[in-house]
Protein backbone atom coordinates (compact mmCIF):
# COMPACT_ATOMS: atom_id res chain seq x y z
CA UNK A 1 0.00 0.00 0.00
CA UNK A 2 1.38 3.19 -1.19
CA UNK A 3 1.18 6.82 0.58
CA UNK A 4 1.88 10.30 -0.26
CA UNK A 5 4.48 11.35 -2.92
CA UNK A 6 8.24 11.75 -2.00
CA UNK A 7 11.82 11.94 -1.59
CA UNK A 8 13.55 8.80 -0.33
CA UNK A 9 13.35 7.16 3.29
CA UNK A 10 16.41 7.69 5.02
CA UNK A 11 17.03 6.74 8.77
CA UNK A 12 19.49 6.66 11.25
CA UNK A 13 23.03 5.54 9.86
CA UNK A 14 25.68 6.19 12.86
CA UNK A 15 25.81 7.82 16.19
CA UNK A 16 28.21 10.73 15.56
CA UNK A 17 28.21 13.93 17.73
CA UNK A 18 28.42 16.71 14.92
CA UNK A 19 28.59 20.59 15.58
CA UNK A 20 26.02 22.07 13.73
CA UNK A 21 26.34 25.78 12.69
CA UNK A 22 23.39 27.95 13.58
CA UNK A 23 22.94 29.02 10.57
CA UNK A 24 21.83 25.54 9.11
CA UNK A 25 19.66 24.79 11.71
CA UNK A 26 17.13 27.64 10.64
CA UNK A 27 16.81 25.94 7.68
CA UNK A 28 13.98 23.74 7.08
CA UNK A 29 14.50 20.14 7.37
CA UNK A 30 13.56 17.17 4.64
CA UNK A 31 12.51 13.96 5.97
CA UNK A 32 15.42 12.49 5.55
CA UNK A 33 17.85 15.48 7.06
CA UNK A 34 15.24 14.92 10.02
CA UNK A 35 16.19 11.53 10.90
CA UNK A 36 20.17 12.34 10.45
CA UNK A 37 19.65 15.71 12.95
CA UNK A 38 18.07 13.37 15.37
CA UNK A 39 21.00 10.91 15.39
CA UNK A 40 23.36 13.83 16.06
CA UNK A 41 21.37 15.71 18.39
CA UNK A 42 19.43 13.41 20.66
CA UNK A 43 20.86 13.42 23.69
CA UNK A 44 19.57 10.59 24.94
CA UNK A 45 21.26 8.42 21.46
CA UNK A 46 24.75 9.84 23.35
CA UNK A 47 23.74 8.48 26.92
CA UNK A 48 22.59 5.51 25.44
CA UNK A 49 26.07 5.54 23.61
CA UNK A 50 28.56 6.32 26.71
CA UNK A 51 26.70 3.12 28.22
CA UNK A 52 27.62 0.91 25.30
CA UNK A 53 31.34 2.22 26.02
CA UNK A 54 31.21 1.95 29.77
CA UNK A 55 30.16 -1.90 29.33
CA UNK A 56 33.13 -2.43 26.97
CA UNK A 57 35.35 -0.63 29.31
CA UNK A 58 34.13 -3.01 32.07
CA UNK A 59 34.46 -5.78 30.01
CA UNK A 60 38.31 -5.54 29.61
CA UNK A 61 38.65 -6.23 33.56
CA UNK A 62 36.17 -9.16 33.75
CA UNK A 63 38.03 -12.69 34.71
CA UNK A 64 41.23 -10.80 35.52
CA UNK A 65 43.07 -12.10 38.87
CA UNK A 66 42.47 -9.81 41.57
CA UNK A 67 44.80 -7.41 42.68
CA UNK A 68 47.50 -9.50 45.13
CA UNK A 69 47.43 -8.42 48.76
CA UNK A 70 50.26 -6.33 50.92
CA UNK A 71 50.55 -7.31 54.34
CA UNK A 72 53.26 -6.20 56.96
CA UNK A 73 52.71 -6.79 60.59
CA UNK A 74 54.87 -7.48 63.97
CA UNK A 75 54.62 -11.13 65.15
CA UNK A 76 55.35 -12.42 68.74
CA UNK A 77 55.98 -9.29 70.35
CA UNK A 78 56.12 -9.99 73.90
CA UNK A 79 53.92 -7.96 76.63
CA UNK A 80 54.28 -9.46 79.73
CA UNK A 81 57.20 -11.01 81.82
CA UNK A 82 60.79 -10.09 81.60
CA UNK A 83 61.29 -9.52 77.84
CA UNK A 84 57.39 -7.51 77.96
CA UNK A 85 57.43 -4.74 75.43
CA UNK A 86 61.18 -5.33 74.19
CA UNK A 87 61.85 -5.70 70.51
CA UNK A 88 65.39 -7.56 71.22
CA UNK A 89 64.33 -9.71 74.59
CA UNK A 90 62.50 -12.73 72.71
CA UNK A 91 64.49 -14.37 69.72
CA UNK A 92 60.79 -15.08 67.89
CA UNK A 93 60.02 -11.52 67.69
CA UNK A 94 59.47 -10.99 63.92
CA UNK A 95 58.88 -7.79 61.71
CA UNK A 96 56.98 -9.22 58.77
CA UNK A 97 56.24 -8.15 55.20
CA UNK A 98 54.31 -10.46 52.68
CA UNK A 99 51.99 -10.99 49.72
CA UNK A 100 48.89 -13.32 49.01
CA UNK A 101 47.57 -13.68 45.58
CA UNK A 102 44.00 -14.89 45.28
CA UNK A 103 43.89 -17.47 42.50
CA UNK A 104 39.68 -17.62 41.30
CA UNK A 105 38.73 -21.18 39.86
CA UNK A 106 38.88 -20.79 35.79
CA UNK A 107 35.40 -21.41 34.96
CA UNK A 108 34.59 -18.26 37.46
CA UNK A 109 36.94 -16.14 36.09
CA UNK A 110 35.52 -17.65 32.34
CA UNK A 111 31.58 -16.62 33.45
CA UNK A 112 32.79 -13.20 34.21
CA UNK A 113 34.10 -12.48 30.67
CA UNK A 114 31.17 -14.43 29.84
CA UNK A 115 28.61 -11.70 31.92
CA UNK A 116 30.59 -8.81 30.49
CA UNK A 117 30.05 -9.78 27.20
CA UNK A 118 26.42 -9.78 27.89
CA UNK A 119 26.65 -6.47 29.62
CA UNK A 120 27.75 -5.19 26.57
CA UNK A 121 25.06 -6.60 24.53
CA UNK A 122 22.49 -5.11 26.96
CA UNK A 123 23.74 -2.13 26.28
CA UNK A 124 23.88 -2.23 22.14
CA UNK A 125 20.65 -3.12 22.24
CA UNK A 126 19.73 -0.77 24.60
CA UNK A 127 21.03 1.77 22.39
CA UNK A 128 19.31 0.67 19.21
CA UNK A 129 16.05 0.50 21.25
CA UNK A 130 16.67 4.00 21.73
CA UNK A 131 17.56 4.52 18.12
CA UNK A 132 14.61 3.09 16.52
CA UNK A 133 12.63 5.31 19.25
CA UNK A 134 14.30 8.14 17.97
CA UNK A 135 13.79 7.30 14.15
CA UNK A 136 10.14 6.72 14.79
CA UNK A 137 9.23 9.91 16.69
CA UNK A 138 11.02 12.03 14.93
CA UNK A 139 9.56 10.78 12.07
CA UNK A 140 6.34 11.28 13.03
CA UNK A 141 6.92 14.24 14.11
CA UNK A 142 8.06 15.29 10.59
CA UNK A 143 4.95 14.25 8.95
CA UNK A 144 2.67 15.79 11.84
CA UNK A 145 4.11 19.24 10.96
CA UNK A 146 3.97 18.43 7.14
CA UNK A 147 0.51 17.63 7.31
CA UNK A 148 -0.56 20.60 10.02
CA UNK A 149 0.99 22.97 8.03
CA UNK A 150 -1.20 21.75 5.05
CA UNK A 151 -4.39 21.99 6.60
CA UNK A 152 -3.34 25.35 7.91
CA UNK A 153 -3.07 26.40 4.48
CA UNK A 154 -6.11 24.75 2.96
CA UNK A 155 -8.39 26.83 5.68
CA UNK A 156 -6.37 30.00 4.37
CA UNK A 157 -7.67 29.66 0.98
CA UNK A 158 -11.48 29.65 2.37
CA UNK A 159 -10.69 32.77 4.08
CA UNK A 160 -9.08 34.26 1.02
CA UNK A 161 -12.83 33.51 -1.14
CA UNK A 162 -14.41 34.56 1.93
CA UNK A 163 -12.89 38.52 1.48
CA UNK A 164 -13.87 38.02 -1.73
CA UNK A 165 -16.79 37.26 -1.62
CA UNK A 166 -17.55 40.04 1.22
CA UNK A 167 -16.49 42.79 -1.92
CA UNK A 168 -19.47 41.03 -3.79
CA UNK A 169 -21.60 41.63 -0.77
CA UNK A 170 -20.68 45.07 -0.51
CA UNK A 171 -21.67 45.47 -4.19
CA UNK A 172 -24.89 44.36 -3.93
CA UNK A 173 -25.71 46.25 -1.06
CA UNK A 174 -24.83 49.43 -2.93
CA UNK A 175 -27.17 48.55 -5.48
CA UNK A 176 -29.95 47.34 -3.26
CA UNK A 177 -29.74 43.92 -4.55
CA UNK A 178 -28.78 42.36 -0.95
CA UNK A 179 -30.78 42.76 2.53
CA UNK A 180 -28.37 44.87 5.17
CA UNK A 181 -28.32 41.54 7.47
CA UNK A 182 -26.08 39.92 4.20
CA UNK A 183 -23.05 41.94 5.00
CA UNK A 184 -22.71 40.34 8.48
CA UNK A 185 -22.66 36.28 6.90
CA UNK A 186 -19.37 36.47 5.94
CA UNK A 187 -17.95 38.66 8.73
CA UNK A 188 -19.84 35.67 11.06
CA UNK A 189 -18.31 32.95 9.10
CA UNK A 190 -14.66 34.07 8.58
CA UNK A 191 -14.80 34.54 12.96
CA UNK A 192 -15.95 30.88 12.65
CA UNK A 193 -12.66 30.16 9.97
CA UNK A 194 -10.40 32.04 12.64
CA UNK A 195 -11.65 29.77 15.28
CA UNK A 196 -10.33 26.58 13.40
CA UNK A 197 -7.59 28.38 12.14
CA UNK A 198 -6.51 28.97 15.73
CA UNK A 199 -6.72 25.09 16.25
CA UNK A 200 -4.60 24.32 13.32
CA UNK A 201 -1.96 26.61 13.85
CA UNK A 202 -1.80 25.29 17.60
CA UNK A 203 -0.87 21.96 16.08
CA UNK A 204 1.57 23.48 13.90
CA UNK A 205 3.43 25.03 17.11
CA UNK A 206 2.56 21.37 18.75
CA UNK A 207 4.51 19.60 15.85
CA UNK A 208 7.49 21.78 15.64
CA UNK A 209 8.12 21.64 18.86
CA UNK A 210 7.91 17.88 19.06
CA UNK A 211 10.87 17.96 15.94
CA UNK A 212 12.66 20.84 17.44
CA UNK A 213 12.74 18.13 20.66
CA UNK A 214 14.80 15.39 18.41
CA UNK A 215 16.46 17.70 15.99
CA UNK A 216 17.87 20.81 18.63
CA UNK A 217 16.32 23.24 16.01
CA UNK A 218 14.52 26.09 18.33
CA UNK A 219 12.67 26.86 14.85
CA UNK A 220 12.09 23.32 13.06
CA UNK A 221 10.35 23.17 9.85
CA UNK A 222 9.61 20.78 7.14
CA UNK A 223 10.98 20.98 3.67
CA UNK A 224 10.15 18.62 0.16
CA UNK A 225 7.68 16.08 0.51
CA UNK A 226 6.64 13.10 2.68
CA UNK A 227 8.44 9.81 1.86
CA UNK A 228 6.84 7.05 0.15
CA UNK A 229 5.98 4.06 2.52
CA UNK A 230 4.99 0.55 1.16
CA UNK A 231 3.84 -1.63 3.90
CA UNK A 232 5.02 -5.51 3.50
CA UNK A 233 3.46 -7.86 6.40
CA UNK A 234 5.73 -10.92 5.11
CA UNK A 235 8.79 -9.03 4.94
CA UNK A 236 7.82 -7.42 8.51
CA UNK A 237 7.14 -10.61 10.07
CA UNK A 238 10.27 -12.19 8.29
CA UNK A 239 12.10 -10.08 9.99
CA UNK A 240 10.81 -9.63 13.71
CA UNK A 241 13.76 -11.47 15.10
CA UNK A 242 16.39 -8.55 13.78
CA UNK A 243 14.39 -6.18 16.13
CA UNK A 244 15.81 -3.84 18.65
CA UNK A 245 13.46 -4.86 20.68
CA UNK A 246 13.80 -8.45 20.44
CA UNK A 247 17.43 -8.23 20.26
CA UNK A 248 17.04 -6.47 23.70
CA UNK A 249 15.22 -9.46 25.03
CA UNK A 250 17.89 -11.63 23.98
CA UNK A 251 20.46 -9.92 25.62
CA UNK A 252 18.61 -10.72 28.38
CA UNK A 253 18.64 -14.36 27.70
CA UNK A 254 22.60 -13.95 27.40
CA UNK A 255 23.28 -11.67 30.77
CA UNK A 256 20.49 -14.55 32.55
CA UNK A 257 22.55 -17.49 31.07
CA UNK A 258 26.15 -15.76 32.17
CA UNK A 259 24.99 -15.17 35.86
CA UNK A 260 23.49 -18.97 36.02
CA UNK A 261 27.41 -20.24 34.92
CA UNK A 262 28.61 -17.86 37.34
CA UNK A 263 26.32 -19.50 40.36
CA UNK A 264 27.79 -22.67 38.81
CA UNK A 265 31.45 -21.73 39.57
CA UNK A 266 30.94 -20.84 42.99
CA UNK A 267 30.89 -24.65 43.64
CA UNK A 268 34.40 -24.67 42.66
CA UNK A 269 37.10 -23.83 44.95
CA UNK A 270 39.00 -20.48 44.88
CA UNK A 271 42.56 -20.85 46.19
CA UNK A 272 45.19 -18.35 47.18
CA UNK A 273 49.11 -18.59 47.10
CA UNK A 274 50.88 -16.46 50.18
CA UNK A 275 54.05 -15.77 51.12
CA UNK A 276 55.99 -13.34 53.71
CA UNK A 277 59.37 -12.89 54.78
CA UNK A 278 59.97 -11.74 58.81
CA UNK A 279 63.21 -10.06 60.22
CA UNK A 280 64.50 -11.50 63.48
CA UNK A 281 67.06 -10.55 65.58
CA UNK A 282 70.35 -11.21 63.65
CA UNK A 283 71.69 -13.69 66.53
CA UNK A 284 68.61 -15.77 65.55
CA UNK A 285 68.56 -15.29 61.89
CA UNK A 286 65.28 -14.03 59.07
CA UNK A 287 62.50 -16.27 58.27
CA UNK A 288 60.31 -16.54 54.99
CA UNK A 289 56.77 -18.78 54.76
CA UNK A 290 55.17 -19.73 52.14
CA UNK A 291 51.57 -21.08 52.22
CA UNK A 292 48.38 -22.17 49.47
CA UNK A 293 44.77 -21.90 51.26
CA UNK A 294 42.01 -23.41 49.11
CA UNK A 295 37.84 -22.89 49.82
CA UNK A 296 36.03 -25.86 51.01
CA UNK A 297 32.26 -25.76 49.53
CA UNK A 298 31.26 -28.44 51.49
CA UNK A 299 27.77 -27.09 52.35
CA UNK A 300 26.90 -26.59 48.54
CA UNK A 301 22.77 -27.75 49.31
CA UNK A 302 21.97 -24.76 51.67
CA UNK A 303 24.56 -22.24 50.27
CA UNK A 304 25.43 -22.78 46.47
CA UNK A 305 22.66 -24.89 44.74
CA UNK A 306 19.94 -22.08 46.03
CA UNK A 307 21.83 -19.64 44.12
CA UNK A 308 22.83 -21.07 41.26
CA UNK A 309 18.41 -22.52 41.22
CA UNK A 310 17.59 -18.84 41.19
CA UNK A 311 19.61 -17.97 38.38
CA UNK A 312 18.54 -20.78 36.47
CA UNK A 313 14.62 -19.38 37.23
CA UNK A 314 16.31 -16.03 35.57
CA UNK A 315 17.08 -17.24 33.18
CA UNK A 316 13.82 -19.04 31.91
CA UNK A 317 11.88 -16.49 33.14
CA UNK A 318 13.81 -14.50 30.28
CA UNK A 319 13.52 -16.81 27.95
CA UNK A 320 9.64 -16.66 28.35
CA UNK A 321 9.38 -12.91 28.10
CA UNK A 322 11.49 -13.20 24.72
CA UNK A 323 8.65 -15.53 23.12
CA UNK A 324 6.30 -13.49 24.99
CA UNK A 325 8.02 -9.87 23.33
CA UNK A 326 7.90 -11.99 20.04
CA UNK A 327 4.31 -12.38 19.99
CA UNK A 328 2.99 -9.21 21.50
CA UNK A 329 4.82 -7.73 18.72
CA UNK A 330 3.12 -9.82 15.97
CA UNK A 331 0.13 -9.04 17.71
CA UNK A 332 0.83 -5.61 17.63
CA UNK A 333 1.78 -5.29 13.84
CA UNK A 334 -1.52 -7.15 12.80
CA UNK A 335 -3.32 -4.45 14.71
CA UNK A 336 -1.49 -1.46 13.41
CA UNK A 337 -2.24 -3.03 10.05
CA UNK A 338 -5.78 -3.40 10.25
CA UNK A 339 -5.72 0.70 11.16
CA UNK A 340 -3.70 1.11 8.01
CA UNK A 341 -6.09 -0.28 6.08
CA UNK A 342 -9.26 1.26 7.63
CA UNK A 343 -7.47 4.65 7.62
CA UNK A 344 -6.50 4.51 4.00
CA UNK A 345 -10.33 3.52 3.07
CA UNK A 346 -11.19 6.33 5.01
CA UNK A 347 -8.65 8.57 2.65
CA UNK A 348 -10.06 6.49 -0.33
CA UNK A 349 -13.64 7.73 0.99
CA UNK A 350 -12.85 10.88 1.42
CA UNK A 351 -10.99 11.95 -2.34
CA UNK A 352 -13.26 9.87 -4.07
CA UNK A 353 -16.72 10.63 -2.86
CA UNK A 354 -16.73 13.29 0.62
CA UNK A 355 -14.72 16.01 -1.07
CA UNK A 356 -16.38 15.61 -4.83
CA UNK A 357 -19.74 15.89 -3.26
CA UNK A 358 -18.89 18.79 -0.75
CA UNK A 359 -17.29 20.50 -3.60
CA UNK A 360 -20.03 20.19 -5.98
CA UNK A 361 -22.55 21.40 -3.49
CA UNK A 362 -20.80 24.38 -2.75
CA UNK A 363 -20.63 25.21 -6.53
CA UNK A 364 -24.59 24.59 -6.50
CA UNK A 365 -25.41 26.55 -3.72
CA UNK A 366 -23.00 29.36 -5.06
CA UNK A 367 -24.83 29.11 -8.47
CA UNK A 368 -28.19 29.38 -6.71
CA UNK A 369 -27.44 31.92 -4.18
CA UNK A 370 -26.19 34.04 -7.33
CA UNK A 371 -29.48 33.17 -9.31
CA UNK A 372 -31.11 34.56 -6.03
CA UNK A 373 -32.76 31.51 -5.04
CA UNK A 374 -30.91 30.60 -1.82
CA UNK A 375 -29.90 32.79 0.96
CA UNK A 376 -26.41 33.50 1.30
CA UNK A 377 -26.18 32.34 4.52
CA UNK A 378 -27.13 28.73 3.21
CA UNK A 379 -24.33 29.04 0.25
CA UNK A 380 -21.76 29.87 2.65
CA UNK A 381 -22.03 27.05 5.31
CA UNK A 382 -21.92 24.66 2.35
CA UNK A 383 -18.34 26.40 1.15
CA UNK A 384 -17.39 25.81 4.81
CA UNK A 385 -18.50 22.24 4.49
CA UNK A 386 -16.26 22.01 1.43
CA UNK A 387 -13.29 23.50 3.45
CA UNK A 388 -13.87 21.45 6.08
CA UNK A 389 -13.85 18.09 4.05
CA UNK A 390 -10.85 18.92 2.23
CA UNK A 391 -9.08 19.42 5.85
CA UNK A 392 -10.29 16.07 6.84
CA UNK A 393 -9.34 14.36 3.60
CA UNK A 394 -5.85 15.72 4.85
CA UNK A 395 -5.88 14.54 8.27
CA UNK A 396 -7.24 11.11 6.90
CA UNK A 397 -4.10 11.66 4.96
CA UNK A 398 -1.82 11.86 7.45
CA UNK A 399 -3.07 9.20 9.76
CA UNK A 400 -2.22 6.83 6.58
CA UNK A 401 1.30 8.11 6.32
CA UNK A 402 1.38 7.70 10.38
CA UNK A 403 0.50 4.62 10.34
CA UNK A 404 2.88 3.91 7.30
CA UNK A 405 5.84 5.53 9.00
CA UNK A 406 4.94 3.84 12.44
CA UNK A 407 4.64 0.05 10.94
CA UNK A 408 8.09 0.55 9.28
CA UNK A 409 9.59 2.02 11.87
CA UNK A 410 8.71 -0.46 14.34
CA UNK A 411 8.73 -3.56 12.88
CA UNK A 412 11.13 -3.07 9.48
CA UNK A 413 14.74 -2.25 9.22
CA UNK A 414 14.64 1.35 8.46
CA UNK A 415 18.39 2.20 6.91
CA UNK A 416 19.86 4.83 4.51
Amino acid sequence: MIIAPATAVAALATLSVAVVPSAALAEPLTFGAALQRASNEAPSLRASASGVDAARSAEIASGRLPDPTLSVGLDNFPISGPPGFSFTRESMTMARIGVEQAFPNPAKRRAERTRARADIGTAEAGLAVEAQNIRLETALAWVDLYYAKQRLAQLQVLDQSLGDLQATVSARLASGSARPSAALEPVQLRAAVNDRRSELAADVTKAQARLARFTGDPEADVAGDPPVLEVDRAQLVAGLASLPSLQALDAGVGAADAETELARADKRPDWRVSTSYARRDPAYGDMVSVGVSFDLPLFAKSRQDPKIAARASEAERARLLRIAGERELVAALDGDLADHVMHHQRLMNARNTLVPLAKRRAELDMASYAAGKLDLGSALLSTLALAEAEVDALSREADVARDAIRINFTYGEMRP
